[in-house]
């Protein structure tokens, strides 16, 4: 159908994340640095991501576009914690959520940061969530406890940018060598204005083999 629909200039694009947070259906996302529309039926084009463009970058033109769906905009925002509790420090070594399942270890500061944290990163997955810096516990103890006593098919570590974040890579290198498990490890990290920075493509396939 032919319909009113944002137009991002990739060009002019600073990458400062304003629009993507402006928008309330998630329309848009920072993807290596550029504002992307990645849903354009997510799009009302009301407008809300125009003024809060510092450069100029976004504007509306009249195209052809999938239409707007409501529902699945409200659907979008549904949460995809599929388990309780998600504390690292909480959580057992053995549960049935980790059998079989695909393993999301994140920062917490992480989801504070990036606007689409939960469709991007956490659906489909199980999700632990702690900070090196401020929880008292082991995490290279727990974190090995987890991977041995499940069968776990793959784990996605999403950190930020900033050095005490390190901390959860380390832990999480230790616990998969005391596994003794052959593991694929994704490792996405977040900038601290919420891009994705240090990825490959908009599939977050930088894969590490241990």
């Amino acid at each position: 159908m032919l319909r009113r629909i944002i137009k991002i200039d990739e060009e002019k694009c600073n990458g400062c994340g304003l629009c993507a947070k402006a928008c309330h259906e998630g329309a848009i996302e920072i993807i290596n640095g550029k504002a992307k529309l990645v849903r354009e039926n997510f799009c009302d084009g009301l407008g809300d991501c125009l003024p809060n463009c510092p450069v100029g970058a976004i504007t509306f033109e009249e195209r052809e576009a999938s239409a707007y769906d409501e529902n699945a905009v409200k659907e979008s925002k549904k949460s995809e914690l599929r388990q309780w509790p998600c504390q690292i420090k909480l959580v057992p070594v053995k549960a049935e959520f980790f059998e079989n399942s695909e393993l999301l270890i994140a920062a917490d500061c992480t989801a504070y940061t990036y606007a689409n944290f939960h469709k991007s990163f956490m659906k489909g997955k199980t999700t632990i969530i702690g900070c090196p810096k401020l929880d008292n516990v082991d995490y290279a103890e727990k974190l090995t406890g987890i991977l041995s006593n499940n069968n776990i098919k793959n784990v996605t570590l999403v950190r930020m940018e900033v050095p005490c974040c390190g901390g959860l890579k380390i832990a999480l290198d230790n616990a998969i060598k005391n596994c003794g498990k052959d593991m694929e490890l994704k490792v996405i990290t977040i900038s601290c204005d919420g891009r994705i920075i240090d990825s490959e493509n908009e599939k977050y396939q930088n894969i590490e083999k241990i």
